[in-house]
């Protein structure tokens, strides 16, 4: 891709350098269509807010794959979007490493969190919905999963990933990307230090599979299956409590092989798909 992909129009912003315009508009169009969804939850309630955010996800996907105004920007945001259509082997690869690397991201926390404490107050401490009733919490958490996984594919590997793949090569563009996500979530109380590196490795791994599949949509997926759980275990307790003591009281025991069993096992799935979804793309 030259450096003309991301020039919307001539002048001052045609002649930023790539690296600066995909990372301007991969934060703008990831991070503030996906805190619209707070404003409908607080302003509107339940459930008329989660409807409202649904309706406005519709839209935003249709905008930002390429459709409506303005049509001078309609090939650049194709392209951005990563749109196209994926073969049958492509869609079964694709949910594999997408749900595998949801399952990867839930098995490194439980060990992780077997090796230190976990933090339950800072975990929980931004995420009340303010709603009573258990279903409307249970809508509630799909539509926020939904809306974190659809604006931060499109924003961090769909419009500052892709150009700069197209620029300086899937390493960088992925390292940049992630570099980003990870640090949009410095801001959250529970990132505390054993965070850090695996919000990293998720932006790393929802990288590679945008890179191997040239799709959002698998990752789209795995992201909000993936957040789902977040919210409603990690993040609010609504699914249960994390009570396992750290090995540090009760020896390595059984559950914890087991839990890094199962890591191993899900991030060397995740890989694999991601390598043959690859092999599918360039064949």
């Amino acid at each position: 891709m030259s450096s003309a992909a991301l020039e919307l129009r001539p002048g001052v912003w045609g002649r930023l350098p790539v690296w600066l315009r995909a990372i301007v508009l991969g934060l703008s169009i990831g991070l503030i269509a996906a805190n619209v969804w707070p404003v409908f939850l607080v302003k509107l309630g339940m459930p008329l807010g989660a409807l409202a955010e649904a309706v406005f996800l519709a839209v935003y996907v249709w905008w930002a794959s390429g459709r409506g105004w303005p049509r001078a920007t309609s090939a650049t945001r194709r392209s951005a979007f990563r749109t196209g259509s994926l073969s049958r082997a492509q869609w079964i690869w694709g949910l594999i490493a997408a749900f595998s690397i949801a399952a990867g991201v839930h098995a490194s926390l439980v060990v992780l969190f077997r090796i230190v404490p976990f933090p339950a107050v800072e975990f929980h401490r931004d995420y009340a919905f303010p709603v009573a009733s258990l279903a409307l919490k249970w809508v509630a958490i799909v539509v926020a999963a939904a809306s974190a996984g659809i604006c931060e594919e499109t924003g961090f590997r769909g419009y500052m990933q892709q150009p700069l793949e197209g620029r300086y090569g899937a390493v960088v563009a992925i390292l940049v990307s992630s570099f980003f996500f990870g640090l949009l979530h410095l801001s959250k109380s529970w990132d505390i230090g054993g965070m850090i590196p695996l919000v990293f490795f998720a932006g790393m791994l929802y990288g590679l599979l945008a890179w191997a599949s040239n799709s959002l949509i698998p990752g789209m997926i795995g992201h909000t299956v993936m957040d789902i759980g977040m919210f409603s275990y990690w993040w609010t307790g609504v699914a249960g409590k994390f009570s396992a003591r750290t090995i540090a009281e009760t020896g390595i025991d059984g559950p914890f092989i087991v839990a890094c069993v199962v890591l191993g096992f899900v991030l060397l799935t995740a890989l694999s798909a991601i390598a043959r979804l690859r092999v599918l793309r360039e064949s």
